[in-house]
């Protein structure tokens, strides 16, 4: 078999495209566009130009946000406060907040008070163990954007074998 090269752009339109076409419905059925609230502490350039990629797909596909900016001293009780807050709004279907967290946050205690429902990014351990059980669940974005291209080639992954480089919790693990 020879490599194929698989157009990540042209896979991420589609998705996107077919997004855009469900929006209405949804907006239909629930009386509002789907929400996501982003939160970003601090002002690192590389999880600010991701924040600007999140924003600027949920907008391309038809669904409101809200950008929530945090200074980089910002305590770990504001940031859980704030949590919170987007928990009880149920106006707001996804919460993401942008990792790393300055060091003085615990990245941990701010993933679990996410609402296990509201966990755009699957980190929550209930996703985790749900995803672990093979119970539907919020997967991982890169993890699952992997599967969706090797899926695009038309080739079936069950029961082949394959070499997942990297442990951690957002990629390596999730996609094994």
């Amino acid at each position: 078999m020879s490599a194929q090269i698989i157009d990540g752009k042209a896979l991420s339109l589609s998705l996107k495209e077919k997004m855009r076409e469900r929006i209405p419905q949804l907006e239909q059925e629930f009386g509002r566009k789907p929400r996501l609230a982003v939160i970003i502490v601090g002002d690192n350039p590389a999880s600010r130009s991701y924040v600007r990629g999140k924003i600027t797909a949920a907008s391309f596909v038809g669904m409101d946000s809200i950008l929530v900016e945090l200074p980089q001293e910002t305590n770990h009780e504001s940031l859980l406060e704030k949590i919170a807050e987007l928990n009880g709004d149920s106006t707001v279907d996804g919460i993401l907040v942008q990792l790393p967290l300055p060091s003085h946050i615990n990245e941990d205690k701010v993933i679990d008070a996410i609402s296990l429902d509201k966990d755009v990014d699957g980190f929550h351990p209930g996703n985790v163990a749900r995803l672990w059980l093979g119970r539907p669940c919020i997967i991982p974005c890169t993890p699952k954007g992997i599967i969706s291209m090797i899926e695009s080639t038309g080739v079936d992954i069950s029961g082949k074998k394959a070499v997942v480089v990297g442990r951690s919790n957002i990629v390596g693990k999730p996609v094994s």
